[in-house]
């Protein structure tokens, strides 16, 4: 089955289609990861994005019940180089092939995949549009030209009841902008007794819950179309340990008086080097976003920044000089990928201890 795909500078690549034979319109951006396409394809922060794999073969570990971060994908369409017709591995329950087509995400093989990533890299993040071979490029274009793309991604992934994850630990409170299940894993590990909420769930109806820690997770899209988000944390601030976590971190910093900027591509992988600027230390680290918050921005908040991305020195943690509430722009909770930032949980735990602590003398 050919496909095509058509980006808004006119440039159109022809290749093999899989998965579902529907059509799709996207945010075109692409990760650097070597492993981990079940955990990208299933991660809400995606929504609505194609995303480019630019390593050349995918699939061929297959995919398992085990390894999903959220149970509905709402990926737009992915695109490899190569695609895997026969998995090995004993993990293994379906192919790529089969995913696709079960979740309706249309998928792209068979085109030049490091030419695709050096023209975003180029021109930035592109709309584009995966199609059928036997449309018209022309006629797609000027579609794509005049659609403005959705903004209320976190409205579509977030949870829409709350629900428990319980525990005999300290009380969490999960504010799903579209979480990863990765999150709630680490706190289960810890034996926290977790409530999830939906993104626009008040600051009165947290608080409300007697939590000992609020946790902000990721998300897709920017963060300055959550105002719900913001105003909620800007309610809770100062009364409760916070932890964010990507979109998380930057409705944080909105609450806290900074500003965000959408980036040039973004970041997007499992090796991205971050420092500590405590301690020196430099963690790999797992990230997906496509804003940023600006440095400039901080100039007149209670906000100090803890930790730089190494690559283009962007802020990637965030903590509040007075009130306990710390943040980070990449995933401690990835996996696969690396572990080496996954003691954040651990310190978010101190942080409440500490908070109830002094609470209680």
């Amino acid at each position: 089955m050919k496909r095509l795909l058509v980006l808004e500078d006119g440039t159109v690549f022809e290749g093999n289609g899989f998965g579902s034979e529907r059509d799709s319109i996207g945010e075109i951006v692409f990760n650097t990861g070597m492993t981990g396409y079940q955990e990208i394809l299933s991660d809400p922060s995606y929504c609505e994005q194609i995303v480019t794999l630019t390593y050349p073969l995918i699939g061929n570990y297959g995919i398992n019940r085990d390894d999903f971060e959220s149970i509905t994908p709402f990926t737009g369409g992915l695109i490899v180089k190569e695609h895997s017709l026969f998995p090995s591995n004993w993990r293994s329950g379906y192919s790529l092939d089969e995913y696709l087509k079960m979740k309706d995400i249309p998928g792209l093989s068979g085109i030049d995949t490091r030419k695709l990533t050096r023209i975003i890299r180029s021109h930035g993040t592109l709309k584009g549009a995966l199609i059928s071979g036997n449309a018209d490029p022309a006629e797609v274009l000027e579609k794509l030209k005049a659609i403005r793309l959705p903004v209320n991604q976190v409205e579509r992934v977030s949870a829409k009841t709350p629900y428990a994850s319980p525990g005999r630990g300290r009380r969490v409170v999960l504010v799903d902008f579209g979480m990863k299940h990765g999150i709630l894993r680490e706190l289960n590990k810890r034996h926290c007794d977790v409530v999830v909420v939906p993104h626009n769930t008040s600051a009165e109806a947290v608080l409300q819950l007697n939590p000992d820690g609020i946790m902000l997770s990721n998300g897709p899209g920017d963060p300055k179309d959550v105002p719900e988000g913001i105003e909620m944390i800007k309610g809770v601030l100062g009364k409760v340990p916070l932890f964010g976590i990507c979109l998380g971190h930057q409705l944080f910093a909105l609450a806290c008086g900074a500003d965000t900027e959408k980036m040039k591509f973004g970041h997007r992988g499992s090796n991205h080097p971050v420092k500590d600027l405590q301690s020196g230390k430099v963690a790999i680290t797992s990230q997906n976003h496509g804003y940023t918050v600006r440095e400039a921005s901080l100039l007149h908040t209670d906000l100090e920044v803890t930790h730089l991305a190494l690559n283009d020195r962007t802020i990637e943690g965030l903590k509040h000089n007075s009130l306990a509430a710390f943040t980070v722009q990449y995933h401690p909770e990835a996996s696969p990928g690396p572990e080496d930032a996954n003691g954040l949980f651990d310190e978010f735990m101190e942080l409440i201890e500490t908070k109830r602590k002094v609470g209680n003398r």
